[in-house]
């Protein structure tokens, strides 16, 4: 048999996807175990979104739709961005995807060439390193340590910029480890970016889950020349509750909005039209109830946080927004707990799933070798209990 695609076959599958996958299959055995792996609001989508689908399909909206999304989504993606981080698009402007995951993909493919650099803060989210190498691009990691609060500072990207590099790949607020980037720290980046004549794809997700009453700073925002670099990549699935509904969207210049317009009509076609229909909806309705959600969140964080901050042996920062907190073993690694010696996060998330009964990820597939992933999109309840079982496993 003739050999199969060299890049395809260097893919690595996701981690966090594995951790949730091996969880479940758990859960579905019977076995009493708690999942804080997978980035994925426990919440409902709210009623009046789930109405505009179910309307959608009743009106018979269930045909294809230009490739890059209807006018209306599009629109509807143009005020949201105004109204929210005072960004001004038109729809031409904007594409729909599959996803905000499919929106970076399609960001990746309208800018690099084979060979080109792509420069990626650590710790990123795991799909980041993998999607640049899906281009042929050649990712060049550059680490933000604990004590820089997991953020890229000017001086180290200023130092891994070369003649080959190409793009920067930013998610502010970030996954995995929650931080947040101020307005100060986005200004001395983009100065960098429109300096070097660097894209930026700026994956804003989590952007309506910010907390401490902080304000949050879209890089787009800060000037003509920036927002012209920038693919700002957004969507429904986190702030909206609607991860399976698949709708993400970018906002780019003209012409790399055409070129991404273009690869979507020859690969995906059009996302679902009656996801569509009810994204328009979570866009231009009440976000009242997104309010609430993002409040659940917070609180949700604080608990995590000063319970895990009262275990011997781990610590962790606040997270300024998303839905994660990166649990630091140092005081762990090369210990032994249950008749087994700790060398990485791997073998903590191994043995605590399989003696403590909880799911987390190693921070290895994030660039962060050390630590391990939380999320508390899920009960107060079950964080209470989580971290009930992380005391006694680390004690026992």
């Amino acid at each position: 048999m003739k050999e199969l695609s060299r890049i395809a076959s260097a893919i690595q599958p996701s981690a966090t996807m594995a951790i949730d996958s091996l969880f479940k299959q758990m859960k579905a055995e019977g076995v009493d175990v708690i999942g804080f792996g997978a980035g994925e609001p426990d919440f409902n989508t709210p009623d009046e979104i789930k109405a505009a689908g179910a309307a959608a399909i009743e009106q018979n909206f269930t045909r294809y739709t230009p490739a890059a999304g209807t006018v209306e989504l599009r629109q509807a993606v143009c005020d949201r961005m105004k109204a929210d981080c005072g960004l001004i698009y038109k729809p031409s402007q904007i594409v729909a995807a599959s996803g905000a995951k499919h929106a970076v993909y399609l960001a990746l493919r309208a800018l690099v060439n084979p060979g080109d650099e792509v420069i990626l803060p650590a710790p990123y989210w795991v799909s980041y390193i993998e999607l640049i190498q899906m281009m042929g691009g050649v990712p060049v990691v550059v680490t933000a340590t604990e004590e820089e609060h997991f953020k890229l500072t000017a001086e180290k990207l200023a130092a891994a910029i070369t003649p080959k590099t190409k793009a920067l790949i930013l998610n502010n607020p970030s996954n995995p480890t929650g931080m947040m980037y101020g307005r100060e720290e986005l200004q001395a980046i983009a100065g960098l970016c429109v300096k070097n004549e660097i894209y930026v794809v700026d994956d804003e997700i989590y952007y309506g889950l910010v907390y401490d009453g902080r304000e949050f700073v879209s890089l787009a925002s800060l000037g003509e020349e920036i927002q012209d670099l920038t693919v700002l990549v957004n969507g429904v699935s986190k702030s909206y509750a609607m991860t399976g509904w698949r709708i993400g969207y970018a906002c780019a210049n003209d012409q790399i909005a055409k070129i991404m317009a273009n690869y979507v009509s020859h690969s995906t076609g059009s996302p679902c039209a009656i996801s569509q229909k009810a994204s328009v909806e979570a866009l231009t309705g009440s976000q009242a109830k997104i309010e609430t959600m993002r409040q659940a969140f917070e609180a949700r964080r604080n608990a995590m946080v000063e319970g895990m901050n009262a275990i011997p042996g781990v610590s962790c920062l606040k997270p300024e927004g998303a839905f994660y907190v990166m649990m630091n073993l140092k005081d762990i690694l090369g210990s032994t707990l249950h008749g087994v010696k700790i060398e990485s996060a791997e073998d903590f998330a191994a043995l605590f799933l399989k003696k403590g009964l909880v799911a987390v990820v190693p921070g290895t597939s994030f660039g962060a070798p050390g630590f391990v992933r939380w999320s508390y999109a899920c009960s107060m309840d079950n964080i209470k209990e989580g971290l009930a079982r992380l005391a006694k496993f680390l004690t026992e």
